[in-house]
């Protein structure tokens, strides 16, 4: 185990008891481009400015539901006013697919954990959710809690890496609490491979539980994930999705070196608020342009030919806490 993994752990454990090289004034005409395409678009928050015009309407959009950290019962069978329950009420029949970002049960991801929190909740929609693995699932040995409940939804051999397509967008689900996170890893030789193949697709997201940038106060980044940050980054993916820290914040696109490019750098979100209790912020990293804490929600994203825009939406009901929109850049 790396220096930097087993210290991260350590305090988790105790909290528990390219393509790189497109000019930028084209990446910028591109943007303007799919801008000007985007704005024919009917989405709730707004437009990209500009008219619009002729030409073949855009694919259909669609929206999913991002959260991680959900199902905190405090070992006991989940109730209408758990954290877990609140959230699953924000997920509509309208999401396509819900994205899980790891820690889907606490403490220890056993199966009885899956039964009692997380399926009367979140389980209302099973069959649309596209999980990630967080540390709490490996606390159980094999993650057997987890496979065992999600099955080839978690993709195949256990391994805990997936992708998948859907609406013209292209996902993919990383391990990120493996011990080997090296260039040399077989899932890091997985992902350059999976890369390569969906060069051609415009738009994609990654999704992986630790933040490599993160502001929260009790766990902060996570360094040993910066290969495949890296990876991404050169690859032109669009964002990356993580959980972790109880809060919700986002960030502006940058590189591995927390420089921000807005031409083609890669967005992040941190939504660990899907049920657990709540964690603070620290001092902002650089970039950092919303911030929520002391309050649960999901993430929705309308993921839109070209373009996206998100909601980050709070348990209670009432206006979006943090919302945007921008077009892809690959």
């Amino acid at each position: 185990m790396n220096s930097g993994r087993k210290e991260y752990l350590k305090q988790t454990v105790r909290s528990t008891n390219s393509r790189r090289g497109r000019r930028a004034s084209g990446l910028r005409l591109r943007r303007i481009v799919a801008c000007m395409a985007a704005s024919a678009i009917a989405v709730a928050l707004g437009g990209c400015g500009g008219g619009g015009g002729g030409g073949a309407a855009p694919a259909p959009a669609f929206t999913i539901a991002v959260a991680g950290d959900i199902g905190q019962c405090y070992e006991k069978p989940a109730t209408p006013d758990s954290g877990p329950a609140k959230t699953a009420a924000l997920v509509t029949s309208q999401e396509a697919f819900v994205l899980t970002l790891g820690d889907n049960v606490y403490e220890y991801g056993t199966p009885e954990e899956f039964a009692d929190c997380f399926h009367p909740t979140w389980g209302a929609f099973k069959d649309r959710i596209r999980p990630a693995i967080g540390n709490h699932e490996t606390y159980t040995a094999d993650a057997a809690g987890y496979f065992g409940y999600f099955g080839a939804q978690a993709g195949p051999d256990r391994l805990g890496y997936y992708s998948f397509d859907y609406g013209g967008w292209h996902f993919i689900m990383l391990n990120g609490v493996l011990d080997d996170l090296s260039t040399e890893s077989p899932q890091y030789k997985w992902l350059a491979a999976d890369l390569a193949k969906s060069r051609d697709t415009l738009c994609t997201i990654a999704v992986f539980h630790y933040p490599y940038y993160n502001s929260g106060e009790k766990y902060g980044s996570y360094p040993p994930i910066r290969p495949f940050f890296e990876a991404l980054y050169n690859a032109g993916v669009e964002m990356a999705l993580s959980a972790h820290d109880h809060l919700y914040e986002r960030f502006a696109p940058q590189n591995a070196n927390a420089v921000a490019e807005p031409a083609r750098g890669m967005r992040q979100f941190i939504v660990g608020t899907g049920g657990h209790e709540p964690n603070k912020f620290g001092k902002p990293l650089p970039n950092s342009e919303a911030r929520v804490e002391g309050t649960l929600g999901i993430l929705r994203l309308t993921l839109s030919e070209g373009s996206y825009s998100w909601q980050f939406m709070p348990v209670g009901g009432g206006a979006a806490l943090d919302s945007g929109r921008d077009v892809c850049h690959r």
